[in-house]
């Protein structure tokens, strides 16, 4: 997954919890819980509507790096990368 769509996902799923959630002029870095008026139950279901789009596992050790858009997405990237370490064959 690439930096770009992984930031998609991150739309999408805030856009589930606050439909109207404008992006524009959103700081890559800028808390979303802040910029979209998250409270605790928005922020849960924003990561299930994450996990869920992107088919990735978060769980609560995910949280820091989610509070931003650049930190969800870099989250989704590195993620998504296969794992090769510990497989046997």
């Amino acid at each position: 997954m690439k930096h770009d769509q992984a930031r998609a996902l991150v739309r999408q799923a805030v856009q589930r919890i606050v439909p109207d959630a404008d992006f524009s002029g959103l700081a890559p870095d800028e808390g979303l819980r802040d910029a979209f008026e998250l409270d605790s139950l928005d922020f849960l279901e924003f990561v299930a509507a994450l996990a869920e789009l992107s088919g990735q596992e978060l769980t609560e050790d995910d949280y820091p790096a989610l509070v931003t858009w650049d930190g969800c997405a870099d989250r989704l990237v590195t993620g998504a990368a296969p794992v090769t370490e510990g497989r046997s064959r």
